[in-house]
């Protein structure tokens, strides 16, 4: 799809809340084409995915301008990002995981997923 014509969201049954992070790449085209790859649906790793859902996320989506990163978590409305997020760090693969990525991305080596994404502060939305 193209980005001019939207993407569409999931309805969930339940009420959701929306978290919003950022990561910067290495501004390296060889390896943010490998990143890209290592994301698509034949490549993400099936471990990875499960451990996401398995701590209550219902969707993430991860957006790519130049070398940042945008990613859009949802969940809901009683999910607790800190406990899910240490329990995600201890999931099987999972620390594989973010070494095989950390290559890719501006982080310190042996960083968690949390430690890499930065949560974003809202600063605006239609008000009602």
């Amino acid at each position: 799809m193209q980005p001019n014509q939207g993407y569409k969201t999931r309805e969930y049954a339940v009420p959701v809340k929306r978290y919003c992070q950022t990561l910067s790449l290495k501004n390296n085209p060889e390896l943010i084409a490998e990143y890209r790859k290592i994301h698509s649906r034949e490549n993400a790793w099936p471990e990875i995915l499960e451990g996401i859902r398995s701590v209550g996320i219902l969707e993430m989506e991860i957006y790519i301008s130049g070398s940042q990163l945008f990613m859009i978590v949802e969940t809901p409305l009683d999910f607790d990002w800190d406990s899910a997020m240490e329990r995600l760090a201890h999931l099987p693969r999972q620390a594989e995981w973010e070494d095989c990525v950390a290559r890719f991305q501006e982080c310190a080596p042996g960083s968690t997923s949390s430690q890499k994404w930065k949560l974003m502060e809202r600063m605006f939305y239609l008000y009602d």
